[in-house]
């Protein structure tokens, strides 16, 4: 049960903190819970979750800890690519309830066709949580004579190849301002065998599962999980700041800082911008499901209103996280208020590829009805 688990995620941030990744006994409960599971086929024996149930769920686990949000957001939509491949093949590595996955899609490595596979040699950086998976991926350039194989719209073709964790090395470099308890080291592989069934392409490969969450586009899933986990603990930031504010006096001053009306006025407006920005997320995803539940391909626009609101929601949480770490003053700097961590994870967060700043132009081009290529959207 989730609900029950999040005390303890909460609880246990300093120790996940100090281990700069998520206890191997969380991770275990956290899978039992099913959380890494929101978005593997039913018939695999996943629970198929549709979009707006399973954000909800990585929102408030990263209420509770935003390392742990981040986690289960990577594991999550890591396994949403169960979807794509052979049915047996994906039950193999995606249906056992206790499996934890991860992957990092960016095609930093290079594969080269080999029989019924590819040899693969890589190394990726932000491989969150990989200190606990089973399985994980990494995507690859297609190489062909020492070259990689293009796709019509000139950009490489690649795929996100998909192996027992046990498989790669993993390297002890994540040290970071924020989100630091994620585990987000490098991870390396060196001529590795993937089987052509243990591959997926994230641009071209159609869903073999049937459903509406396999009609949502992978990336805009990707952004909108980063968005959840950054309303989550930018909401979580608004309830640490009410709960100092009530009883803190800040130096020389006989009212608490509820009582001080510009704490007040920043509170209403981080508050309301907040709000807006969640149910811009609400209303994009509600109406691209019904889109996909009617058995439609989500089109060029709704897809970029799917990355944009993510964007945006990603963005004005950082931006409540600040106002909430500005507003508590000086005890805000000290390890032991929880603002740091959450100002610290909220901008982090913000340094996704999938969030970063350039979406406001690739959205913006579509919104204008401009040619655009519609690959990462």
């Amino acid at each position: 049960d989730v609900a029950a688990l999040l005390p303890e995620i909460a609880s246990r941030v300093p120790e996940t903190e100090r281990a700069r990744r998520l206890p191997a006994d969380l991770a275990a409960k956290m899978a039992r819970a099913g959380l890494f599971h929101m978005m593997v086929p039913r018939a695999i024996g996943g629970l198929e979750c549709d979009a707006a149930t399973a954000l909800s769920m990585m929102r408030r686990v990263g209420a509770a800890d935003a390392a742990a949000g981040w986690c289960t957001m990577i594991a999550a939509t890591s396994a949403y690519k169960a979807g794509f491949l052979e049915p047996s093949v994906a039950k193999r590595i995606y249906g056992a309830r206790d499996g934890i996955f991860g992957g990092v899609f960016a095609p930093m490595g290079r594969a080269v066709a080999e029989g019924d596979g590819y040899r693969v040699n890589g190394r990726w950086a932000w491989a969150s949580g990989s200190a606990n998976c089973t399985w994980l991926a990494g995507g690859a350039v297609i190489m062909v004579d020492g070259k990689p194989r293009l796709l019509d719209n000139g950009m490489p073709d690649s795929r996100m190849l998909i192996f027992p964790a046990a498989e790669a090395e993993l390297l002890d470099t994540w040290h970071s301002t924020g989100l630091a308890g994620t585990g987000s080291g490098d991870m390396q592989v060196t001529d590795l065998f993937v089987p052509a069934s243990h591959s997926v392409s994230l641009m071209h490969d159609t869903a073999t599962a049937d459903g509406p969450l396999y009609r949502f586009p992978t990336f805009g899933l990707l952004a909108l999980g980063i968005a959840a986990v950054a309303l989550g603990n930018a909401a979580a930031a608004v309830d640490d700041l009410v709960a100092l504010a009530a009883t803190k006096k800040p130096t020389g001053g006989r009212r608490t800082l509820a009582e001080r009306g510009m704490a007040q006025a920043d509170l209403a407006r981080a508050t309301a911008s907040l709000g807006g920005a969640l149910a811009f997320v609400e209303d994009v995803v509600g109406k691209a499901w019904a889109e996909a539940e009617a058995g439609n391909d989500l089109g060029t626009e709704t897809r970029a209103r799917l990355r944009l609101a993510a964007t945006h929601a990603t963005r004005t949480s950082a931006d409540v996280a600040r106002s909430m770490y500005d507003i508590a003053g000086g005890d805000s700097v000290l390890l032991s208020s929880p603002l740091q961590r959450r100002f610290r994870d909220a901008h982090t967060m913000t340094q996704h590829m999938m969030v970063n700043g350039s979406t406001y132009e690739l959205t913006g081009r579509v919104l204008f009805g401009l040619p655009t290529d519609a690959t990462f959207i």
